[in-house]
């Protein structure tokens, strides 16, 4: 009796909780779509592409709203005012971003190609810091982006030891966010990523027309790194050639950046 007692309290205890983290995971999917999105969103829209019922999706909007998280003008919404101090907080005190600083100056300055750090969230990557080369690029990617894992050298070279059940994973994503096509597959992405024995990336043309690009992993105590490193050039001042001789460096800028960040959690 006092066993079955115990376990119907704890039982009674986990549901609010568990119901409670079920509510924080959709309203977390809710604002990483409008992160995603290129323009505000219509609630029928948001709450299609999160396979969630339109009154689930308002009530999570509406709490978003209430603490700055998503700002709404008529019958759209986009993200809030309210992310602006949480970034500003990151880029100040990250220890991935504050070491990588100087690097990315160094290899940017070293090479003429723009240096950009990315690092990977969930099947996404995101770009968390970048230095202008000479030539710049023609199209802007600011800091935050969330992008695929899917397209471009920064990305792939993170799933260089990718499982085929992760390969897996990161194809159907892909094709839920709308990165890629509905027939999207493993073998599609396999066949993008770098040949055995290759330690980094190359993508001519792949995420923006006339841009080549190639990327080095950051090394970390794991063995499955989350970081990469990319030198980016428009197609008109650098060949591949040219551009893969700078692998050198990255591998070094990359070596560098993972001793730093050793004493932390990275």
């Amino acid at each position: 009796m006092t066993v079955s007692s115990t376990h119907s309290a704890s039982s009674a205890e986990d549901g609010p909780k568990a119901a409670n983290m079920r509510s924080l995971s959709r309203a977390l999917e809710v604002f990483a779509e409008l992160q995603r999105a290129e323009r505000p969103q219509r609630l029928s829209d948001l709450a299609r592409t999160c396979g969630m019922s339109l009154p689930t999706t308002l009530r999570i909007l509406r709490v978003l709203q209430d603490f700055g998280m998503v700002s709404q003008t008529d019958k759209t919404y986009r993200v809030g005012p309210a992310v602006l101090p949480a970034a500003r907080s990151f880029l100040e005190n990250d220890p991935l971003v504050v070491a990588a600083r100087p690097i990315l100056q160094q290899v940017a300055t070293q090479t003429a190609r723009t240096a950009s750090l990315y690092t990977r969230l969930g099947f996404e990557r995101i770009l968390v810091a970048r230095v202008d080369g000479d030539s710049p690029l023609r199209y802007d990617l600011p800091l935050g982006k969330r992008l695929p894992l899917t397209v471009g050298a920064a990305g792939k070279i993170l799933l260089v030891s990718a499982s085929p059940e992760e390969l897996q994973q990161v194809a159907l994503a892909a094709s839920a966010s709308g990165h890629e096509d509905a027939e999207f597959t493993a073998d599609d992405l396999r066949a993008r990523l770098p040949l055995p024995g290759e330690d980094f990336a190359y993508s001519a043309d792949e995420r923006a027309t006339g841009v080549l690009s190639v990327a080095v992993a950051v090394p970390n105590r794991t063995g499955r790194p989350s970081e990469s490193i990319a030198l980016t050039s428009p197609v008109e001042t650098a060949t591949e050639a040219e551009l893969k001789a700078s692998v050198p460096e990255l591998r070094r800028a990359a070596g560098r950046l993972s001793e730093l960040l050793m004493g932390s959690v990275y």
